[in-house]
This record gives C-alpha cells, structure tokens and sequence, in this order.
C-alpha cells in the first residue's frame, strides 16, 4: 500500500470519527434537560476528540493538495 492510499484511508476513517462531534452537541442539549446519552466521556472531552481527528484530516488535505499542485503544470 502506498503512502498516499494510507493518508487517504487515515484521512476519511478519521473524517468519519469527528462525527463524534454531533454526538457532543446532542448530549449537551440533551444534558440541558438533566438527562444523559453517555456515562463514560463529557461532551467537552467528545469535542476535543473530535476536533484532534480534523485536524489531522484538515492536514492531510492541504498536504494532497500541495502535491497536486507541484504536479500539475
């Protein structure tokens, strides 16, 4: 497999991770109501895992990018 397989296949399966994200925001609406989804992790720890997973995804992009543009013409 090659480096730029595996950054892809890192780059979406983490894409996929920050959905965690969504999750975050409805456990603290939900928490707004005195009531729980999770029992392991706070919303504010879900948001910082989730913002960690964009921006190796955000990194990965700019660097696809600057490839593609060294190899255009």
């Amino acid at each position: 497999m090659s480096l730029e397989k595996l950054v892809s296949s890192a780059s979406r399966l983490f894409f996929l991770g920050a959905f965690v994200l969504a999750l975050a925001v409805m456990e603290r609406i939900v928490n707004v109501f005195g009531y729980t989804i999770l029992q392991q992790y706070k919303g504010g720890r879900l948001l910082e895992f989730a913002v960690v997973l964009l921006v190796f995804v955000i990194a990965a992009q700019l660097r696809e990018m600057t490839e593609e543009l060294k190899t255009s013409p």
